[in-house]
């Protein structure tokens, strides 16, 4: 699939991230498998918007946008689709880097028309040089990337983690675009799980399709260091459970939490194991992983649990987005 036109999204909403988004728009420059395009999609900051105009004002390859839907990461997204031009449409965080093959491995996993989606694997670059030894990597997903527990290689997967991932073109004509109302919103409350609604969605409209995540797809992300707290951690557990409430809601819990049973019935029970016997061999943050897993769950569940009695009485909704525009060649 070496001639795939591949287009990729990048969403920014601060200029408090300035030097991480041309680091992330140079990696995507520096791709074994080139880009179509670059498109930065521009979160309702006029300020950031024209300084970035202004900055790739002679680049052929790089376009910058204004969201044009409501504030927030899913509309971000949905302008960078509708205006893109690739066959397929890759998303990369504004805080991250890819490697150099990062492309040519989604491409590669395309070579299967049946396959709709393909993730990778996102590492850490933790602020303080270090993960603090207290945080599980079973948790990893909280400061967004690969946690343990997510099985290696390429594997099929129910969803892709949205700040490495691909979408062929015709996955969004099928099943719409990111759903506006779920994901996250510049620094407010760290919603998610825009990416898993979407997924579920895609294999309802196209039972056949195949979802991906190659770990040779590989991308490192930015943790600030306000994200290195405990206090964090339990903000974003919490709205986690909030999220998947609210996806639950929308397409039944039997899928909504289909993957998440067998990581709290299996990966996190493991972890906390690991983590006592640690202590035991008084190994640094053994007790303090295992704790932090167990808050964690428990925090998740009772964002889960408001989440659902919140649905319920008709609060927290969210919309899908039919996507208009782009090339359909």
């Amino acid at each position: 699939m070496s001639d795939l036109d591949i287009s990729v999204v990048i969403c920014v909403y601060t200029e408090d991230r300035w030097e991480d988004i041309l680091a992330a728009v140079s990696s995507v420059r520096a791709q074994s498998h080139p880009a179509m395009e670059t498109l930065l999609a521009v979160d309702h900051n006029p300020a950031l918007l024209d300084r970035l105009a202004k900055e790739y004002k002679e680049a052929g390859d790089v376009r910058v946008l204004a969201n044009a839907g409501p504030r927030g990461l899913s509309a971000g997204r949905n302008t960078g689709i509708a205006a893109s031009r690739g066959e397929v449409i890759a998303f990369l965080d504004d805080d991250a880097v890819a490697e150099r093959d990062w492309l040519r491995r989604f491409a590669e996993g395309y070579a299967d028309p049946r396959v709709m989606a393909v993730g990778g694997r996102t590492m850490p670059i933790w602020a303080s040089g270090r993960r603090p030894a207290w945080f599980p990597e079973e948790f990893d997903w909280v400061v967004g990337c690969t946690y343990k527990g997510l099985p290696p290689g390429l594997v099929r997967v129910r969803n892709v983690l949205g700040g490495n991932a691909s979408f062929r073109r015709t996955a969004f004509d099928a099943a719409g675009g990111f759903a506006t109302g779920i994901g996250r919103d510049g620094d407010k409350r760290p919603l998610g799980c825009e990416e898993t609604e979407l997924c579920i969605r895609l294999t309802r409209a196209r039972p056949d399709a195949i979802l991906l995540i190659d770990d040779r797809a590989v991308i490192h992300h930015r943790v600030p260091e306000a994200r290195e707290h405990f206090g964090y951690f339990r903000t974003r557990a919490y709205a986690e459970g909030l999220s998947k409430a609210l996806v639950a809601r929308s397409v039944g819990a039997e899928k909504g939490l289909e993957s998440e049973r067998r990581y709290a019935t299996r990966v996190l029970p493991a972890g906390v194991v690991r983590g006592l016997r640690d202590a035991l061999l008084v190994r640094p943050g053994g007790a303090g992983r295992a704790g932090a897993i167990v808050a964690g769950v428990l925090t998740a569940a009772g964002g889960y649990v408001v989440g659902s009695v919140r649905a319920r009485h008709g609060g927290g909704t969210f919309s899908v987005v039919e996507i208009e525009g782009g090339s359909h060649d």
